[in-house]
């Protein structure tokens, strides 16, 4: 059998560690993106980091570093397609890029472990959830700064994730809450989630908002029955 021949424990084990290391990782950095209900979750990541790793060490084995940087390349483009899939455009705006991106480090993380560079794999593991976790705060404050109206027009969208048994009633809330601050709604769209999960996407008519208003106005929706988390952010297109 061809088997015993190509067959040797300790390749077999470098293997293991290879596809753990990928698994451990993916499943780090998955986890985040469960946790914010994106649309490539824990076990997408996870199956991206750990096929990665799986062609690579293949590679290696049965060539050599320089076979493992040509299916590394393919890999690269093999994921950009993967990414496309959760890319989905809604009217003006496109959502969906930063979990595209996710995958692509996710690949990137299983290529270094089936490369057998686990210290890269956790630096890199450590930088791609930096980027989706610490970096937030700061996307958020830089969204909260005053616009010049003369160069750039925004669009601000309300975002209130919530348990679908209660989408009619939150739904009226939301639409009240903005027309009590003074920011009528132009658009108002349900898109479902997982478990039972629902994101209502308001989009104002205002061109400029006050921040210190929509904050207070999220808070007051946080503390609703049934709704999980409320933010909202500006999306703006220059001339």
């Amino acid at each position: 059998m061809r088997f015993m021949m190509t067959f040797h424990i300790a390749d077999f084990f470098d293997t293991l560690v290879s596809l753990t290391t990928a698994f451990v990782f993916g499943a780090l950095i998955g986890a985040e993106r469960q946790f914010r209900l994106r649309t490539a979750g824990l076990r997408t990541n996870v199956l991206v980091a750990v096929g990665a790793a799986a062609f690579v060490d293949l590679a290696m084995a049965i060539t050599d570093a320089d076979g493992a940087v040509r299916v590394i390349s393919y890999v690269v483009s093999g994921i950009g397609f993967l990414g496309a899939g959760v890319i989905m455009k809604e009217g003006m705006n496109v959502r969906g890029l930063n979990t595209a991106a996710t995958l692509w480090g996710s690949a990137a993380v299983g290529c270094c472990a089936g490369a057998d560079m686990i210290a890269q794999a956790g630096a890199l593991t450590v930088f791609v959830l930096a980027g989706n976790t610490l970096l937030r705060p700061l996307v958020n404050a830089i969204n909260r700064i005053p616009l010049d109206e003369r160069s750039a027009e925004a669009t601000y969208q309300v975002v209130l994730t919530a348990n679908a048994a209660a989408l009619g009633d939150l739904r009226d809330a939301l639409t009240e809450s903005l027309d009590k601050a003074h920011y009528p709604v132009a658009e108002i769209e349900v898109v479902a989630r997982a478990d039972n999960v629902v994101e209502i996407v308001a989009t104002l008519v205002a061109n400029t908002v006050r921040a210190g208003e929509l904050d207070a106005v999220t808070g007051d929706l946080e503390r609703l029955p049934g709704v999980r988390h409320v933010t909202w952010d500006a999306s703006t297109s220059n001339d």
